[in-house]
């Protein structure tokens, strides 16, 4: 049987990254908003030899996840792992002076369309697959208020999540990268030395272990 793996936030970063670490293994369906970055991401998977489905969707539309769990479940039923990545990082500001529209995006994406998706895809995964989330823990960082405090939410669900399903599957894992030279990091610490953080491609290599271990 086909092993496949979705992966939320599938276009760049360590999204990208581990769906091109999990392609000799598994079928790739992938989710981002940004279509050409999905088909370079699709490009890559096909010249080292593996493959992909294509899913250019805005998590933060419940209909759209829907149609997309039921179209997974039509064509493969199960599903036998979940990579979460998908994140906003709203411009660092005081809380004093937090934007409404970067406050109600972050909710959206970090918290929400993840409250959402768990239980769209907990059917899918039934007791033997696997959902894998990743922490950032920037909740009470000056400046980080926005950010910290969504992506706080997120964990928060997904913590909640693994210890319900301990004895019952899906295994669910909370795993926390290394710091990496990635563009939303470039955002949160413009000047830094990126010559000393990780690339995806190492981050992802290291994770992987992790994310596939019984």
């Amino acid at each position: 049987m086909t092993q496949i793996a979705l992966i939320t936030g599938a276009s760049r970063g360590l999204g990208a990254a581990l769906a091109e670490a999990l392609a000799p293994t598994h079928h790739i369906v992938a989710v981002a908003r940004t279509t050409g970055a999905l088909e370079e991401l699709d490009d890559r998977i096909q010249a080292a030899g593996g493959s992909a489905t294509l899913a250019p969707m805005d998590i933060t539309d419940p209909k759209a996840m829907a149609t997309l769990c039921r179209g997974i479940h039509d064509r493969w039923g199960p599903l036998h792992l979940w990579v979460h990545t998908a994140i906003h990082a709203a411009p660092l500001s005081p809380a004093n002076f937090v934007a409404a529209k970067d406050w109600d995006k972050s909710l959206a994406v970090n918290a929400t369309a993840t409250s959402v998706l768990i239980p769209y895809v907990a059917p899918l995964l039934g007791q033997q697959g696997r959902a894998v989330f990743f922490d950032d823990p920037r909740a009470g960082a000056k400046f980080f208020g926005t950010y910290g405090a969504t992506k706080g939410a997120q964990m928060a669900l997904a913590r909640s999540w693994a210890a319900e399903t301990v004895k019952t599957g899906p295994q669910v894992r909370v795993l926390t990268p290394k710091p990496m030279a990635t563009a939303i990091r470039a955002r949160f610490f413009p000047g830094e030395d990126r010559a000393a953080l990780a690339t995806i491609q190492e981050e992802a290599a290291r994770l992987l272990p992790e994310i596939l271990a019984d």
